[in-house]
């Protein structure tokens, strides 16, 4: 096992409050977990909003303004999605953050918003390598992963600029652990929520894990 284990919630402790919401982060954090994992994506007039998928409440987010979005969750009674910059704000010195970029166009964005924060523990992460090498070249030092849901996503990691890489946990075996830390990398795995998965991580070496219950987690492994 990982001599400090990183234990992540998933959007938040998403399987025990609404996901990607400021509260379902502090239970993460109030469950014992380090930190968690969160989604950025922007709005038509480039405001970054934590959310996974592409629409909130029917509305295409990068289709509509923020003052729409806003509109739109007042109207169904619903709390607004919170910011980067509201996330960094209130974390950025209590959590672990994981800042997965959803999207292109917010590379620079993100690159000012954690200049100004400077956040103790986070790694920047993205599907999309154009992502990664945009961001390492806005700057070089940030802190940069790479995820991986399939084979040949994971071999994009020897070339791309990450420190992290984020692998699936149904990619994982002890030879490319092996690979990994060789090279320098740090592994954290997702999403895990079963504890024999979570175990079987664990003996296999990576440095931190993801997962929607984070309450299990931190029973499995705290």
């Amino acid at each position: 096992m990982a001599e400090k284990l990183l234990l992540l919630g998933h959007r938040g402790a998403r399987r025990y409050a609404e996901e990607n919401t400021l509260p379902a982060f502090d239970l993460a954090l109030d469950h014992g977990a380090h930190g968690f994992e969160f989604d950025v994506r922007r709005t038509r007039d480039l405001h970054t909003v934590i959310v996974h998928d592409p629409k909130l409440h029917g509305l295409v987010l990068r289709r509509h303004n923020l003052h729409q979005i806003q509109a739109r969750c007042e109207h169904l009674h619903h709390a607004a999605p919170p910011s980067l910059e509201d996330v960094l704000d209130r974390y950025s010195r209590s959590a672990f953050l994981n800042i997965e970029v959803k999207v292109r166009g917010i590379e620079a964005i993100v690159a000012q918003a954690l200049r100004r924060t400077q956040p103790k523990r986070y790694f920047i992460s993205s599907f999309l390598p154009g992502i990664v090498k945009r961001l390492h070249r806005l700057d070089r030092n940030l802190i940069l992963g790479a995820l991986a849901q399939t084979p040949w996503q994971l071999r994009r990691w020897k070339v791309l600029p990450a420190e992290y890489v984020v692998p699936h946990y149904r990619l994982l075996n002890s030879r490319l652990m092996d690979a990994l830390h060789a090279a320098g990398r740090k592994v954290v795995t997702w999403t895990v929520n079963d504890p024999r998965h979570m175990r079987r991580a664990a003996d296999l070496g990576v440095d931190g894990i993801i997962s929607d219950d984070t309450k299990l987690l931190v029973a499995t492994l705290g």
